[in-house]
C-alpha cells in the first residue's frame, strides 16, 4: 500500500528538542495547569521559559554529579521539566508508577540503581519509607514541607535557581551519545515481573519522527495530559511528541476531572487507551437517550456517515459542545478497541487514530492516519518499520513481530529475558495478530491470554470482551479459561468464563424492579441470549462472576489478569 504521510520533525536528540523550544516554539505556550482543582486560575509556561528551566536544572545536577535519577509524582510541569534536563545533561531517568506499593517502589529503585530521586510532596513517606539509599532526595515542593532539612530533602526551585548562576559551560558543551542508555522504563508487568527496559534518545527520536509522519498536530493544539507519564505511551506520545510540535500541553487535574477539564481547557485532542474512550462514549449514548434523541442522531448519523469531518462536526454541534467545543483528535492504544465505538467517534466528528506498540519499541509500532483508516484495526507499521507475522496459523493469526530502529537495548540486567525477544533483529512482541491484503495489522490478542481448547480452537479473551461490555449496565469485564483442578480427568476441556462488572444503577435502568438476590440470574440471562447467540458455541461462556469491584489493573488501564484470576481462585475457595 502507498501510504500518503506528511512532513515529519527528525530529531537526533533531546538537546534539539530543546533547541526547537528555544527558537521555533519560544513565544507559545507550553504548558497549562492549575494549582487545585477548583482554582478559576490557570498558569501558563511559555516554551522559552520551559527550555530555560530544563537547562538550569540539568546545570544543577551536572554540579551534584548525579549518574541515575528516579522520578516520581503526579502529571505536572516539573515532572516533564526534571525529565528532560535529566536526559539532556547526559544523565539516565528513572520514572517509576507512583501508584505501586512502597515495596515495591524500593525494588525498583534498588534494581535500576538510581543514585538520586525527584519527588513530589504526596510521595513523603513513600521515599522515606523505601529507606531507600538514594544521595539526594529533590522535592518539588520542599518550601512545603515543615523541617524539610530535617529529612536530608533538597528544594527542587532552589536547584533552578541556582542553575541560572552556575557555569553552563559543561552543558553546553556536553555531547549526546543519542544510542547510549538514557532512559530505563519498567514494564507494567500485567503477567509476569516487570522488566527493567533500557531505551536511548535516538530510538525515542525516531519514534517521534515517525508519529510526526502521521498525526497532523499543529502549534494550534492542546493536548489534555491525563494518562501517567511514568508509562512510554502517555510521555512519548502526548509529552514528548505534542511539544515536539509546539503544542499547548494542558495537565489535567485527576482522573474523575477529565470531562471537566476537556471544557474549560477547550482541549484539541488527548491520548488515552480503550477503556477510558468506550466509558465515555457510553456516556455519550446515554445522555442522547435520556433526551430521547437516539433516533434522531441515529438517522442523522446515517445519512451523513460519508460526510466530511467539519459537516459532521457542525451536526453534532452539541456532543462536541459538551466535550469543551474544539476536541477532534483522539489517539488510542493499548488493546483491542470495540469498531462500533470507533466508528460512533468518527460519526460524530471527531478523528480517532488507533495505534499499537509497546514499551520496548519507544513504544509505537504501527498507526493510523487521516488518509488510511480501516476499522478494527490498528493501523500499519510506521516509516522505517517493518512488522511480520510468526509461524501464523490458517487463518493468518501469528506472533507480531517487528524490526525497528526504535528498539530497546536490552533489559537491564537483564541479558537472558533479552535473548528472548531480540532474534536476528527482530522483537518478538508476544501478542497475536495478522496483517490483511492491504497491509493493515489486527491485534487478535496476548499469546499468553490466548485459551486453547484440547480440539485446538483459539479463543481470544479480548474479542469476548468488547462483546460484553457493550452491555450498558457493564463496567468492564475479564474473560478467561478455567480447569478444573479436582477433576482427575484431564480430558476435561476448559470452561469459558467471564468476570463482569457492573453499575447497579444502570443495571436497575434495565431490569427495574429487580432483586439484589436476582442480579446474577438477568445477567447470566443476557449473556445467554445476547452474547453468546453472536458467537460459535465453542466461544460460549459457561460460567460468570459478578461484581461491583473494580478489576486489577495497571495505571495505564491494563487487566493483571493473573492477580485477577488468583483472586478469583482464593474467593472460590473461602
Amino acid at each position: 500500500m502507498n501510504n500518503k504521510l506528511y512532513d515529519g520533525q527528525k530529531l537526533n536528540d533531546f538537546k534539539e528538542l530543546v533547541n526547537l523550544y528555544k527558537t521555533k516554539y519560544k513565544d507559545l505556550t507550553a504548558f497549562e495547569y492549575k494549582e487545585k482543582p477548583d482554582d478559576d486560575n490557570h498558569i501558563k509556561v511559555k516554551y522559552s521559559q520551559f527550555a530555560k528551566d530544563i537547562e538550569n536544572l540539568a546545570v544543577s545536577l551536572l554540579n551534584m554529579s548525579c549518574k541515575k535519577v528516579a522520578l516520581i509524582s503526579d502529571n505536572r510541569y516539573e515532572w516533564c521539566v526534571s525529565y528532560l534536563a535529566i536526559t539532556t545533561a547526559g544523565l539516565i531517568v528513572v520514572p517509576l508508577d507512583k501508584s505501586l506499593p512502597k515495596n515495591e517502589i524500593l525494588e525498583l529503585l534498588k534494581r535500576s540503581e538510581a543514585d538520586s530521586i525527584i519527588f513530589s510532596d504526596k510521595y513523603i513517606d513513600t521515599v522515606n519509607d523505601c529507606n531507600c539509599d538514594c544521595s539526594f532526595k529533590i522535592c518539588m515542593d520542599f518550601d512545603c514541607i515543615p523541617n524539610a532539612h530535617d529529612y536530608g530533602f533538597i528544594s527542587f526551585s532552589k536547584l533552578l535557581d541556582d542553575g541560572k548562576f552556575l557555569s553552563h559551560e559543561k552543558y553546553n558543551s556536553l555531547s549526546i551519545d543519542n544510542k547510549g542508555l538514557s532512559i530505563i522504563l519498567f514494564t507494567s508487568g500485567t503477567t509476569n515481573i516487570s522488566k527493567a527496559v533500557m531505551l536511548s534518545q535516538y530510538a525515542i527520536c525516531m519514534d517521534l519522527y515517525a508519529l510526526s509522519q502521521m498525526i497532523n498536530i499543529t502549534t494550534e493544539d492542546k493536548f489534555l495530559s491525563f494518562l501517567p507519564l511514568h508509562h512510554t505511551f502517555e510521555s512519548t506520545t502526548t509529552f514528548l511528541f505534542g511539544t515536539s510540535c509546539g503544542i499547548t500541553i494542558a495537565i489535567c487535574d485527576g482522573l474523575k476531572y477529565i470531562q471537566k477539564n476537556l471544557v474549560e481547557y477547550h482541549v484539541t485532542g488527548f491520548v488515552c487507551v480503550p477503556l477510558m474512550l468506550e466509558i465515555m462514549y457510553k456516556k455519550i449514548l446515554k445522555t442522547i437517550k435520556e433526551q430521547n434523541k437516539l433516533r434522531v442522531v441515529n438517522i442523522a448519523r446515517f445519512i451523513f456517515r460519508h460526510a466530511s469531518i467539519e459537516t459532521k462536526r457542525k451536526v453534532f454541534k452539541q456532543i462536541i459542545d459538551n466535550l469543551g467545543g474544539r476536541l477532534r483528535t483522539i489517539i488510542a492504544g493499548g488493546a483491542p478497541m470495540d469498531k462500533e465505538t470507533i466508528k460512533g467517534y468518527n460519526d460524530f466528528g471527531f478523528d480517532v487514530h488507533q495505534g499499537y506498540g509497546l514499551t520496548e519499541t519507544a513504544p509505537v509500532l504501527a498507526g493510523e492516519n487521516s488518509f488510511h483508516k480501516k476499522t478494527g484495526s490498528v493501523g500499519f507499521p510506521l516509516p522505517t518499520i517493518e512488522i511480520k507475522i510468526d509461524n501464523p496459523d490458517n487463518n493468518g493469526i501469528g506472533e507480531i513481530i517487528a524490526k525497528t530502529p526504535a528498539i530497546m537495548l536490552g533489559y537491564y540486567n537483564n541479558d537472558e529475558a533479552t535473548k528472548e525477544v531480540i532474534k536476528n533483529g527482530f522483537f518478538y512482541t508476544g501478542d497475536l495478530g495478522y496483517i490483511d491484503n492491504d497491509g493493515f495489522l489486527f491485534v487478535t490478542g496476548r499469546k499468553k491470554d490466548m485459551i486453547v481448547l484440547k480440539n485446538g480452537k483459539k479463543i481470544f479473551p479480548e474479542e469476548i470482551e468488547i462483546l460484553i461490555n457493550k452491555l450498558p449496565y457493564v463496567t468492564e469485564s475479564m474473560v478467561f479459561g478455567s480447569l478444573d483442578d479436582s477433576k482427575a480427568d484431564r480430558n476435561t476441556d476448559v470452561t469459558i468464563c467471564a468476570k463482569i462488572i457492573y453499575d447497579e444503577d444502570e443495571l436497575k435502568k434495565v431490569f427495574p424492579g429487580i432483586s439484589q438476590t436476582d442480579y446474577c440470574d438477568f445477567i447470566w440471562n443476557d449473556i445467554k441470549t445476547k452474547i453468546n447467540k453472536q458467537m460459535p458455541a465453542y466461544k460460549y461462556i459457561r460460567r460468570i462472576i459478578i461484581s461491583t469491584e473494580p478489576l486489577i489493573k495497571t495505571t495505564t488501564q491494563k487487566i493483571k489478569r493473573n492477580e485477577e484470576i488468583n483472586r478469583i481462585k482464593l474467593n472460590d475457595n473461602k
